[in-house]
């Protein structure tokens, strides 16, 4: 299909519990595939929260405390392995919908305690069909998560055309935008904590650079989205009525026209119709991993193989 709806979740999670946020994340599939969405995206990190207390936290002198949240990020970190996400999975199948999911994942080998800030797209068959791990936590989430690799790096065809995805500050590094363009992305998926003028001029630079629609999925949180049972809430979160995360997402032609939001101060669905075909007709002024290349000056390798710190042999 070339011309579809897409639906951006800009919710809150249910904050360091998987279950309930899975279960909140299969009510916001069914209501948006009710009106007809066919692809659907997640903030990132929203099963169960991005972790903002590190931002606030002083690790060093607050070491009890951060201990304390990280291990139930930990308990509440999806496991692939076990299939966390099956009741997201059917939910995609039972509605023949494209589903975008961001996760704190819990690496299921190794030491089994690192957690990765992950993307999985989900097929309308109810099939993960891609996982990607953020390569470079940002400051402080390198105290969270682990650095992925690029074995996730890619672009999948889906009915909704060729989808990628980059997290975060992951746009901001332009060699793995051109990893992206190289293979053809149709549908640039941007799920994000970032905010504001500057992550939606990127959004807009990304459209026109890749000649590919941006969907940039941004999270609005208020301080009175934390549950009371969150540890130190009262030091890290005090005033209820704090934006936490103002949200800010959008939906971005090829070129760099906003089609859709921002969205901002807002919890709810954004929702825009998209013509993937557009795509490849912008292409034609400007295709940087094409006619517009010159491999005979710049080359980009990229290593996809899957990294593990351990190989054992029999």
């Amino acid at each position: 299909m070339n011309t579809y709806k897409v639906a951006v979740i800009q919710e809150s999670p249910v904050f360091l519990d998987k279950e309930k946020t899975i279960i909140k994340a299969v009510s916001l599939i069914e209501e948006a595939a009710k009106l007809d969405a066919k692809l659907i995206v997640f903030p990132e990190t929203f099963i169960p929260g991005y972790p903002d207390w590190m931002w606030r936290l002083r690790p060093a002198n607050d070491q009890d405390l951060t201990d304390e949240i990280h291990a139930k990020l930990l308990s509440n970190s999806v496991n692939l392995k076990n299939n966390d996400l099956e009741n997201i999975c059917k939910t995609a199948q039972k509605h023949s919908v494209t589903v975008i999911c961001n996760i704190n994942e819990r690496d299921p080998e190794n030491s089994q305690t690192t957690i990765y800030n992950t993307n999985v797209i989900i097929s309308s068959k109810g099939e993960i069909i891609n996982r990607h791990r953020k390569l470079m936590p940002t400051n402080p989430e390198r105290m969270v998560w682990g650095f992925g690799d690029a074995s996730g790096l890619k672009v999948v065809d889906t009915p909704c055309g060729k989808l990628g995805s980059l997290i975060c500050w992951e746009n901001y590094m332009p060699l793995a935008r051109y990893a992206l363009y190289a293979q053809g992305v149709e549908v640039y998926v941007a799920p994000t904590w970032d905010q504001g003028d500057a992550w939606i001029s990127s959004m807009k630079h990304i459209a026109k650079e890749g000649a590919c629609w941006v969907i940039g999925s941004g999270s609005a949180i208020k301080a009175s989205d934390i549950p009371d049972s969150f540890p130190g809430i009262e030091a890290l979160y005090p005033d209820p009525n704090e934006w936490i995360n103002t949200g800010d997402s959008v939906v971005i032609a090829p070129g760099g026209t906003l089609v859709a939001g921002p969205m901002n101060k807002e919890q709810g669905i954004l929702y825009a119709d998209i013509d993937v075909s557009k795509s490849a007709s912008a292409h034609r002024k400007l295709d940087v991993a094409g006619h517009y290349s010159r491999p005979d000056i710049f080359k980009l390798i990229v290593n996809n193989e899957s990294q593990s710190p351990v190989h054992f042999k029999d």
